[in-house]
């Protein structure tokens, strides 16, 4: 694991993303990378309101979108202090307004990173089929080595 020079990975604050950057911050550490935190974000409107309390509803805790860049920023903050208790000594984080596929992917590559972790939350889930799985995704358009943890 010693060839990892950045080690980028994907939050929502969710336990199963706080998972995946417990995982990406012991590579990270291991490794003496450097860890890149990504996490996007919608930018709040009234117009798509009501259908998001609708998806949300039926979703549950399987709705992952984040409204706004405070609160992307909370995440980022959060899951920046797991990372440095794993002891990764140079943590970088970035909220991006936009789907979370094309966020991870477009850091990943600006940055280029070595490694990208995703958690597996939505691969077999109801919202992985209704929405199309973040993970399985980023497994197939990033540019580097993807590395899927189990967090569910």
């Amino acid at each position: 694991m010693g060839d990892y020079k950045l080690v980028a990975v994907g939050t929502d604050g969710s336990s199963s993303a706080t998972t995946a950057v417990s995982r990406a911050a012991a590579i990270a550490a291991d490794a003496g990378a450097k860890l890149l935190i990504i996490c996007a974000y919608e930018r709040g409107s009234r117009s798509g309101t009501r259908d998001r309390a609708e998806a949300e509803r039926a979703l549950g805790d399987e709705a992952y979108k984040i409204i706004g860049s405070n609160p992307a920023e909370e995440k980022l903050r959060d899951a920046r202090d797991v990372a440095q208790r794993a002891g990764v000594e140079e943590v970088n984080t970035v909220a991006v307004e936009g789907e979370p596929v094309q966020a991870i992917c477009d850091k990943v590559e600006l940055h280029h990173a070595d490694l990208v972790v995703v958690g597996n939350k939505g691969l077999a889930s109801f919202a992985g089929r209704l929405l199309g799985s973040v993970p399985a995704e980023v497994s197939r358009r990033a540019p580097t080595d993807v590395l899927i943890v189990h967090t569910t």
